[in-house]
């Protein structure tokens, strides 16, 4: 038996038990969704190193039937979505305690949760859409769970924008279909593939499905300029879904969508045109986001805003080394260079779930304690909050590319990538830009955690240990993708980097 299908099987049950349980036991969604999300974050790990795997659902083979896959790439979502998940429900223990309906947000959650790994292990493009759905539906109503004015404007916003997206993808769908007739990502990718590589361009339908396919995903992921969500939804979500979405559910949504996509499906072919045209895409989508991300962190005031600012150009950094490879092999340029820019862009990914995720929960900590997250009504919370203080202060360095943290080794990585390319113009940027990180992180440290006990800070105290404990892990998580790199890097990353690497592996694990 796969246990592929429990990853989507076991939060799509929570999320119905939960409701049904609430009404005699009030702590049944706490209890399941903790037990749930405890069971796939050890599944997931449990997963490193597996055998590459093909689920047919009810004994239907692919393209025929529904195919569950699991490859280096899904494994490395899987560990970042259920690892992050279950230490956003621990959590939310404690801080959730002031919300009421709380059956409802741990049923939301788990949906979510179910969408998500339903996105990252489908085999086809109508299932990815549908998984995709469940978990942007569930978005949605948590970023509105506090029902105040400013989460519901945020998450009418998210819905609206969400949903443009969800039609462009949907339309790119069926595009592929009445192109290939096929909608098995494998088969589409080996019709594609039989049809066009040869031809010295793509078909113009499947380059106007490209082009929806970009849009789309890059707006589930809030790349420039498809981002106008995201600073409205991260501040004023519950901090946990901050922390989901900005840690795994752009990256689960956008990025690996994007990956799966334009890495399998349409290819990045030499001997057609368009590959170019689309790499290239990504890449000036990745600048903007660095830029704009950027520079709109540095006068920020509000907290979480600040984050939200700072997520747009950190997935910037992504998708800029998961583009420089596309180009490379666009190209026909060294498989090698292809494989140092992926594996870079992986690396940030994982690296920005923990980091990220990490800062959003220190966010709802200090939030919690002090009733604010304007940074000008605080101050020396190192006095007041050690544990909390400490965890920032790692999570900011390593975010900064601060030696020997893992943002550092990332952006190295990423960097080397793009000098080696020869985009010596956006090697200047993205140096430049992570300067400018530093700068924005430094206003964070001097004006939260040192300096003077002033204003909302001098009645603050330590929060609950069910919220300080995740910190504490993802900060321990911060410093040992920085320095344990050989260790976990060639069971986790390089597999995640070889799947994109090779397409027609892909095809022949699906297919046979």
């Amino acid at each position: 038996m796969s246990p592929v299908p429990l990853f989507v099987a076991i939060p799509l049950g929570a999320a119905f038990l939960i409701p049904m349980l609430g009404i005699w036991w009030k702590k049944s969604g706490e209890v399941l969704a903790a037990l749930s999300t405890v069971i796939l974050a050890v599944m997931a790990i449990l997963s490193i190193g597996s055998t590459a795997v093909t689920h047919h659902m009810g004994g239907w083979a692919p393209p025929v039937g529904i195919a569950l896959v699991s490859d280096g790439l899904t494994v490395l979502l899987l560990i970042a979505v259920n690892v992050v998940a279950f230490l956003c429900i621990l959590f939310s223990l404690k801080y959730m305690t002031a919300y009421s309906g709380l059956p409802k947000y741990y049923s939301l959650f788990m949906l979510m949760v179910a969408g998500m790994n339903g996105v990252v292990v489908s085999g086809d493009l109508f299932n990815l859409y549908v998984f995709l759905e469940i978990a942007s539906i569930a978005s949605y109503a948590l970023v509105a769970f506090g029902t105040e004015a400013d989460e519901l404007e945020a998450g009418f916003k998210y819905l609206v924008l969400g949903s443009v997206a969800s039609v462009m993808i949907l339309f790119a769908i069926g595009t592929v279909y009445a192109v290939t007739g096929t909608l098995n990502m494998a088969d589409a990718a080996r019709e594609i593939s039989l049809r066009f590589s040869g031809a010295g361009a793509m078909n113009p339908a499947l380059l106007l499905a490209a082009a929806m396919f970009l849009m789309g995903f890059s707006l589930k992921a809030a790349l420039v300029p498809f981002h106008a969500w995201l600073p409205d939804a991260h501040p004023s979500a519950p901090a946990p879904i901050s922390a989901m979405l900005s840690g795994v559910v752009i990256k689960s949504l956008g990025v690996y969508a994007i990956c799966r996509v334009f890495f399998h499906v349409f290819g990045f072919d030499p001997n057609v045109t368009s590959s170019v045209i689309l790499a290239n895409s990504m890449i000036w989508l990745a600048v903007l986001s660095i830029i704009i991300g950027g520079l709109v962190a540095v006068g920020q005031w509000d907290y979480k805003r600040l984050l939200a600012y700072s997520s747009i150009g950190q997935v910037g950094y992504v998708i800029l080394g998961l583009g420089v490879g596309a180009r490379v092999l666009a190209t026909g340029g060294p498989r090698s260079l292809a494989a140092l820019a992926i594996l870079g862009g992986l690396f940030h990914l994982l690296n920005h779930a923990a980091f990220k995720s990490l800062l959003f929960l220190s966010s709802g900590a200090i939030q919690h304690a002090t009733g604010t997250r304007d940074m000008k009504q605080m101050g020396g919370l190192r006095d007041k909050m050690p544990i909390t203080s400490a965890t920032t202060n790692l999570a900011a360095l390593s975010i900064s590319g601060v030696p020997p943290f893992s943002g550092f080794w990332s952006k190295l990585i990423i960097l080397i990538a793009v000098v080696k390319a020869e985009h010596y113009v956006v090697a200047g940027i993205a140096i430049v830009m992570a300067f400018v990180t530093l700068v924005y992180y430094v206003k964070v440290q001097r004006e939260i955690i040192f300096g003077s006990v002033r204003g909302a800070v001098e009645k603050a105290k330590e929060v609950p240990a069910a919220m300080y404990v995740p910190l504490i892990i993802l900060a321990i998580v911060c410093v040992g993708f920085g320095l344990l790199y050989p260790v976990f890097g060639y069971r986790i990353l390089e597999p995640a980097r070889d799947a994109l690497l090779n397409g027609a592996e892909y095809v022949k694990l699906v297919l046979g």
